[in-house]
């Protein structure tokens, strides 16, 4: 069961990080139409700082799934 469990929170924390680049892709894109109030609002600065915790969290949950191979019961 806690093997279950296990890989149900590293695979949430993926799909989680995974979305969290989806949004922050698609609002950069949208936000592109206006390439100066983008840029003067910290735009690219929000958009590296979302990447970067969707990354923290693909990572996370890839770190989750790899412990539980290493350390799964016999």
């Amino acid at each position: 069961m806690r093997l279950v469990l296990g890989g149900l929170v590293g695979v949430m924390a993926i799909v989680v990080g995974a979305a969290w680049w989806y949004g922050t892709i698609k609002r950069q894109r949208q936000q592109a139409e206006s390439a100066a109030t983008y840029a003067a609002m910290g735009g690219p600065v929000f958009t590296v700082f979302s990447l970067g915790c969707g990354t923290v969290l693909i990572l996370a949950g890839l770190g989750i799934l790899a412990l539980m191979v290493a350390f799964r019961p016999t």
